[in-house]
């Protein structure tokens, strides 16, 4: 009983401590890495079903590709959201895709005062 009872409690003390240390999110440094994280998270919340969702009810009928700068801050948030160049000339939609964005939340950091610029296209 005495043996049941100090795994349990081991299993619980590792399960508490041990989660928060692996959800920190990881610290890139290299502008390669960041692109390419930026990158792949923002195609991701293009094509998650919350968007394309979102999309289909108030934008049915827009399609075309938007070039866009987005800025990255140290604690992983979006600072800006700067459209370059679209074949979409719905005002309403490229403002849609900036809230969108300027809500969204990396899942990484950087390191203390990096900002970066990475530049995304996307086909509608």
């Amino acid at each position: 009983m005495k043996k049941l009872s100090l795994i349990l409690f081991l299993g619980t003390f590792l399960l508490l401590y041990s989660t928060p240390a692996l959800s920190q999110k990881k610290v890139l440094t290299d502008e390669e890495e960041v692109a390419e994280m930026v990158t792949k998270e923002i195609d991701a919340e293009f094509h998650s079903e919350g968007f394309l969702k979102k999309k289909s009810k108030k934008f049915a009928a827009v399609s075309g590709s938007v070039t866009i700068d987005v800025g990255v801050v140290q604690n992983g948030k979006v600072s800006t959201f700067f459209k370059v160049d679209s074949d979409i000339k719905n005002p309403e939609f490229i403002n849609f895709m900036s809230e969108y964005i300027l809500d969204h939340k990396f899942y990484f950091k950087l390191q203390k005062q990096q900002r970066y610029k990475v530049r995304y296209t996307i086909t509608f």
